[in-house]
């Protein structure tokens, strides 16, 4: 048996057993330290994979229902009257419509979160450039639901009923949507960009199929024209519904099909590792 023993007064090092006898270390568990694993790989790249994907299978969803369902069936262009007698018929749907909005917020933010876990180890730089500019997009998307807040209450009317008239309340609540419009419009050049960049991930990686990188490529360029298209055309509306296709298409089918190969293939296989 192995004594530990120390000669008094001679301020001699303790020392265990035969002094010839090697000492042995306890071995290190890579798994443990490296978070990688059992049988190959690291962990982090496929939750990060299954939070991204599962985020834009949400945020389709939150989408379309916030914004055609809601937005779109309610708000009348130039109609003030109008559209805040649309409101005002159905206000529960129009809160559900802005706690969809916020939930877009928030989901966004874990999906830059989970992009830039994900491409990271390829090109640190450019992936956190990516989630810039993705969070960018939805802190503008943050200021738009705040005008719709605004508008229910121009609607509602509460406390203002005594200060203007029905007709300036209706006309405010119309500025307050169109303001809504000018800043996700304004946020959708950041997520242009994003997808530009997102695209350019795949393609340095090699990690995902290169049709759907160049898709997203073709998806982010397409949000920033239509954006400066907005901006520069007075006559915007003659030609809106060809932009709509330009953008809806590629976004559709790139950010659909990322959204599934993430969560079918994201961070598995040996490029992952």
């Amino acid at each position: 048996m192995n004594t530990q023993t120390l000669t008094p007064g001679t301020g001699a090092e303790p020392h265990v057993g035969d002094a010839d006898e090697p000492r042995q270390r306890r071995p290190v568990n890579p798994v443990a330290v490296s978070g990688a694993a059992p049988g190959g790989g690291s962990r982090l790249p496929r939750r990060a994979a299954l939070i991204a994907g599962t985020g834009y299978v949400a945020l389709f969803a939150l989408a379309i229902f916030a914004n055609f369902v809601v937005l779109e069936g309610m708000v009348v262009v130039d109609d003030p009257a109008a559209t805040a007698a649309n409101i005002a018929d159905s206000p529960g749907l129009f809160r559900l419509g802005i706690v969809a909005f916020v939930a877009v917020f928030v989901i966004d933010v874990a999906v830059a979160w989970a992009l830039f876990a994900l491409f990271r180890d390829r090109d640190r730089d450019l992936s956190l450039a990516a989630a810039w500019f993705r969070l960018a997009y939805t802190v503008m998307l943050g200021v738009g639901v705040v005008f719709l807040v605004q508008a229910l209450g121009f609607v509602d009317g509460a406390g203002l009923l005594g200060a203007a008239e029905p007709e300036v309340l209706q006309a405010q609540a119309l500025v307050a949507l169109d303001s809504f419009d000018a800043a996700w419009l304004v946020g959708l050049v950041a997520f242009g960009v994003h997808l530009v960049m997102l695209g350019a991930l795949l393609l340095r990686s090699k990690r995902g199929p290169r049709v759907m990188a160049v898709l997203l490529v073709v998806a982010g360029v397409a949000y920033v024209v239509d954006t400066t298209a907005h901006l520069l055309l007075s006559n915007y509306e003659q030609y809106g519904s060809v932009f709509l296709a330009m953008v809806a298409v590629p976004s559709i089918v790139a950010e659909g099909w990322f959204g599934l190969w993430l969560l079918v293939k994201g961070g598995r296989g040996p490029r992952w590792s």
